[in-house]
């Protein structure tokens, strides 16, 4: 559980409880209470068996695949992997791969529906770069029509393991992995993949750090 879910419930908890005693009204009380269980659930963090194989790729998120494209970026061509996350899906991310922090950059953006390919670039959003050895792997937080709030707890420099928890975004969003345009994609679109679980790539070659 991420500790947000316990102050939004307990903050709601306090109005169940104002509710009541001025109004004795099950009703007025009851919706307070129903947001606070939501809000308990929706901040969920449940334990992902973590795959061990050299060079995989992990979804940074939970939600669904919905584009793979080769795009053309300053450092070359590469494979970007978009995954939709819906209001009910887990928040929680995770690293894609283990290695060394080389970027983090948070930008200020709009909150366009995530589900909308220019938001990749609009929507509010932080960027991280990992030095998987061998080959860069990047991944974006992206914020989308709900979002509010990007967490990301990585700073330049740190040491992380694929599937690490690293931060979260509040609500409906996005994350989108880049990766080397010679990566052996193992999901399609469509597919609904889990944080720190689901393989979506093996990276070529075998100099790669787990």
């Amino acid at each position: 559980m991420v500790r947000d879910g316990f102050f939004y419930a307990l903050g709601l908890g306090v109005v169940a409880a104002i509710l009541w005693k001025l109004t004795h009204s099950y009703s007025l009380t009851a919706v307070p209470l129903v947001l606070a269980v939501f809000f308990l659930w929706f901040f969920r963090d449940p334990t992902r068996a973590i795959p061990t194989g050299v060079g995989q790729v992990v979804s940074p998120g939970d939600g669904v695949v919905t584009s793979a494209e080769l795009i053309d970026t300053v450092a070359g061509s590469q494979m970007r992997m978009s995954i939709f996350l819906n209001v009910f899906d887990v928040h929680v991310n995770r690293t894609p791969v283990g290695g060394t922090v080389k970027v983090v950059e948070f930008h200020k953006g709009g909150f366009l529906n995530a589900m909308k390919p220019e938001s990749a670039l609009s929507n509010e959003q932080t960027l991280i770069v990992i030095d998987a050895g061998g080959y860069d792997v990047a991944f974006k937080q992206i914020a989308g029509l709900l979002a509010r709030r990007i967490v990301c707890n990585l700073k330049v420099g740190d040491k992380v393991e694929r599937g690490q928890r690293m931060g979260l975004i509040k609500f409906g969003s996005r994350v989108d992995v880049l990766m080397p345009a010679e990566a052996r994609l193992k999901v399609k679109i469509g597919t609904r993949v889990k944080g720190g679980s689901t393989v979506l790539a093996e990276l070529p070659g075998s100099a790669v750090v787990a």
